[in-house]
């Protein structure tokens, strides 16, 4: 049976158009194109969330402040910076809406939403540790397989009991995330000093659960044996 990769890794945004669209790439004679989309958070701050997309779903233009919904899949690729790879994550749109002028984004609202679906391996070791506050957090890095046998690796972050579940989870463990899309801007002191202000991607882990292969296989083989 062919897996439906578009189970492993699904998101949905909705937002506003905060950047001017500039040329990413091209495949094949398809362009594609980034921009950063301004999402809302109950906090009443806002995610910038890099979004790339094929220039055949462009059926309006991306002007600044326009309110769109964008779902697609949180992608990862190598890149480089001063010679040294660097992780890249971005959202990779399969479908795009521009919604109308007057409808407001507002955080509350049905049509607002930041949620994104995972199932993927817990590929390194996750790193418990405590805020001076006594917050608990755990950094998790997911590896979520797609097509052609690829893999996209996602930072996640998880908070309280979450992050106290995370200490035990084993390397190679199946997890589904549920989760939200965060930007967090960060500074990076370079060796000679001078301090680079950076923005790094992540998903907020709202819930985890682990994949019991085992349940699923009997689930497979009870629905085999219906079949027959």
């Amino acid at each position: 049976m062919i897996p439906n990769y578009s189970e492993n890794n699904h998101l949905i945004l909705v937002g506003k158009v905060a950047s001017e669209k500039t040329f990413s790439h091209e495949v094949y004679g398809e362009k594609f194109y980034s921009f950063n989309l301004e999402v809302p958070r109950l906090s009443e701050t806002s995610d910038m969330i890099p979004v790339t997309v094929s220039e055949r779903l462009i059926t309006e233009e991306l002007d600044i402040g326009k309110k769109v919904v964008v779902e697609g899949q949180f992608r990862s690729y190598n890149g480089y910076e001063n010679e040294k790879n660097k992780l890249v994550l971005t959202v990779f749109a399969k479908e795009i809406t521009f919604k109308p002028a007057e409808e407001d984004i507002e955080v509350g609202k049905e049509y607002t939403s930041n949620e994104v679906v995972l199932s993927g391996y817990i590929c390194k070791k996750p790193i418990y540790r405590q805020t001076p506050f006594k917050r608990e957090i755990a950094d998790i890095l997911l590896a979520v397989n797609r097509a052609y046998n690829k893999s996209d690796y996602i930072p996640c972050i998880a908070w309280g009991r979450n992050a106290r579940f995370c200490q035990n989870i084993e390397v190679g463990t199946e997890v589904k995330i549920i989760g939200r899309v965060q930007s967090r801007a960060y500074e990076k002191k370079l060796e000679d000093g001078t301090v680079l202000n950076k923005t790094a991607y992540e998903v907020s882990i709202i819930s985890m659960e682990v994949i019991d292969k085992n349940e699923n296989d009997s689930e497979n083989k009870e629905e085999n044996q219906e079949a027959i």
